[in-house]
């Protein structure tokens, strides 16, 4: 039996921490009465800080800044002496740094350094890299189990969120999110396009809840002109777990590859996410409900060649769904 899990980072960003909330989920869901340990060995990660409110009760201990696994003078001693664990699971592929893992107490270790061959044990659908970050981690999931993981549960929130979510998108209205920004301008689709589509909301009843970024707060006023109705429901001091939270009171949203795009999914609005440069197979959220839409379908490589009446039909689709 599983009683303790400790599983290894090199450090989480809050897009790192966002785009593996569903693996946490479902390592909880596997291990539901394991203690979890959450290593960050090599700097700082937003289970301790930002996305905290998000990681109770999927996680009972962070360590960061712990100096484990960037030295080889570390395989001569054990990290974390005095400490053992059921489940190891090594979430890097750099070899030195799995060779170091190894050295800390365990029973089980997981791994797909040097294509696992340090692994205890190896997922049943084959050695293959995934292409997503999130498939490589729940890759991890399915060797430690010896089976596919199954789909991650909803997030828990905490309840004041869920309160504040709803104050800000009150029930009643049909609520549809445009999330127009990204972290490179390259990935964004033309704000104008945005608007474009939330005039149609508009018509077709729909509420449009713009989520805005402190990077993209120059666009408010061009947002407020183009189209009053629609809602702008975040500030510049609002955490990320707000944002998720009020994924879950939009009936479905509109986001380029960027990080609001993933907090959107893991809060569980169905999406329609747009690609351009980037490869959706690598980065697209992991959303109950997914439809992408590539700027390569319509003969370009920039996100301006998807048109409008693309991203409409498919968000009707999404609607009516």
């Amino acid at each position: 039996m599983i009683r303790t899990v400790l599983v290894y980072v090199g450090l989480d960003l809050v897009g790192d921490g966002v785009m593996k909330l569903p693996f946490l989920a479902c390592l909880r869901a596997l291990y539901p009465e394991a203690r979890i340990t959450w290593l960050a060995g090599q700097g700082k990660t937003v289970f301790a800080g930002t996305l905290a409110p998000l990681a109770q009760g999927l996680i009972d201990e962070v360590i960061e800044d712990a100096a484990i696994g960037g030295k080889a003078s570390e395989l001569l001693r054990r990290p974390l002496e005095g400490r053992a664990f059921d489940l190891v699971i090594d979430t890097q592929r750099r070899v030195m740094t799995t060779l170091i893992l190894r050295r800390i107490r365990h029973d089980r270790f997981i791994s797909a350094a040097a294509g696992w061959r340090l692994s205890d044990a190896v997922p049943p659908s084959g050695r293959h890299k995934r292409p997503s970050m999130l498939g490589q981690m729940l890759a991890l999931l399915e060797a430690a189990t010896g089976r596919a993981p199954p789909p991650p549960p909803p997030l828990r929130l905490e309840p004041a969120l869920a309160v504040e979510a709803s104050r800000r998108l009150p029930p009643g209205p049909v609520y549809v999110g445009l999330a127009p920004g990204a972290g490179g301008k390259h990935k964004c689709w033309p704000l104008e396009r945005f608007l474009a589509v939330a005039a149609e909301l508009s018509q077709q009843g729909c509420r449009p809840v713009f989520l805005l970024g402190p990077a993209e707060r120059h666009w408010e006023e061009a947002i407020r002109a183009r189209q009053p109705d629609a809602l702008l429901p975040l500030t510049d001091a609002d955490q990320p777990p707000l944002t998720i939270a009020l994924a879950g009171r939009l009936a479905a949203a509109i986001a380029n590859d960027s990080g609001t795009g993933h907090m959107l999914a893991a809060g569980g609005a169905p999406l329609l996410s747009l690609f351009g440069p980037t490869a959706p197979e690598k980065f697209a959220p992991f959303a109950a409900r997914l439809a992408v839409i590539r700027a390569q379908d319509f003969g370009g490589a920039e996100m301006d060649a998807i048109p409008v009446s693309a991203v409409s039909a498919a968000l009707a689709k999404i609607l009516k769904a």
